[in-house]
């Protein structure tokens, strides 16, 4: 079996493998893995755990002689299961932590059947080292253009309706799967690993002559943080489409956007009490008592005036916007209208003038 040795990210993005198949515990897959990559373990978590301790506390021997064991009964499940439909002309890339033992073990198997089976030189752990290298070594590939503007202008909705009309975007709170807040945890964030694999498959398929749209993020979305190469690229000197709403379009905006917030008591007061500290306790408390009324617009209001407007003036001190576009209404045709505008805008950027 010749082993698989990819020079860059791209290059195992676009080898012709007809599956990639991790071979690592359940645990290890969950964390992160190939894009596409299934998993068939050869040994599950506890199996990996029990050999691991006999290794350590025991022998390396007995357990060499488990876990082939295990390898072997977990290798005839596999073949006897998934993998029973696969012809002869089958190519999988088998991948285990480091290309070592599990993944050259069960390739052994699948080889000796007659598949042309391939195994990823230095495992995960080559993988990963591919994905750092793209998106903490290298310059990011292409031209960020910021989405600016106050909590409640629509700017991740606006993203996605630019993208409609063509224009190359990065959605980083949809990758991290939050809305970036105190309220926008949207359920279980990635690990900072599985962030990473889906910004690199997303970085790598940018067109390196378009401009992208890019949210105006901290460096922080939720718990997940922007790697260096992109972060560098957001910084000041990117040319900025602000987005300008008075506060009741954008209250009322978030009273729609934020409704599966809003109708968790017990979220929202979790949420409203770790404010506390930047707030005060009298100012909660009438917030608290805003959500219990059921007043979620005049609390949008409230938390846009006294806690998001502030923090994110403070934060974007000191960056011009290149265009800045303005709206009386953020209702269904007015987010359509300005995604007319922010495509219109890239378009001039794009064109080499911001004019």
């Amino acid at each position: 079996m010749k082993p698989f040795a990819p020079d860059a990210l791209s290059d195992l993005i676009q080898a012709q493998f007809d599956t990639v198949i991790d071979v690592r515990s359940p645990l290890e897959f969950a964390e992160d893995h190939v894009p596409g990559a299934i998993n068939l373990p050869v040994l599950d978590d506890d199996e990996r755990a029990r050999v691991g301790t006999i290794y350590k506390q025991q022998s390396p021997f007995l357990a060499r002689k488990i876990g082939a064991a295990l390898v072997a009964k977990n290798a005839a499940a596999h073949i006897e299961g998934p993998l029973a439909g696969h012809d002869g002309g089958w190519q999988p890339l088998v991948y285990c932590w480091r290309g070592g033992q599990r993944s050259n073990s069960f390739a052994a198997v699948l080889s000796q059947i007659g598949w042309r089976v391939r195994v990823l030189d230095g495992g995960y752990r080559t993988y990963r080292n591919l994905v750092k290298t793209r998106l903490y070594d290298q310059p990011f590939p292409a031209r960020v253009v910021l989405l600016d503007g106050f909590t409640g202008t629509a700017k991740t909705e606006l993203l996605h309706l630019a993208a409609r009309r063509g224009v190359q975007i990065l959605d980083l709170e949809g990758l991290a799967n939050h809305r970036g807040s105190v309220f926008g945890a949207m359920g279980g964030q990635p690990s900072q690993k599985g962030f990473e694999t889906a910004l690199a498959a997303q970085v790598q398929a940018l067109d390196p002559a378009r401009p992208v749209l890019v949210e105006a993020e901290s460096s922080k979305v939720g718990r997940i943080i922007v790697p260096p190469a992109l972060w560098a690229a957001m910084q000041d000197d990117a040319p900025r489409i602000r987005i300008e709403a008075p506060v009741a379009a954008r209250a009322a905006y978030l009273e729609r956007a934020y409704d599966d917030i809003a109708r968790d008591a017990d979220r929202v007061e979790d949420i409203l009490e770790s404010l506390v500290a930047l707030q005060g306790r009298d100012r909660i408390d009438a917030w608290r008592a805003l959500a219990v009324e059921g007043q979620t617009n005049a609390l949008a209001a409230e938390l846009m005036v006294h806690h998001y407007d502030p923090r994110y003036a403070k934060q974007a001190a000191g960056a011009q916007a290149t265009h800045t576009l303005s709206t009386d209404r953020l209702d269904a045709q007015g987010r359509e209208d300005l995604a007319d505008r922010i495509a219109e805008a890239m378009d001039r950027l794009a064109s080499g003038n911001p004019d």
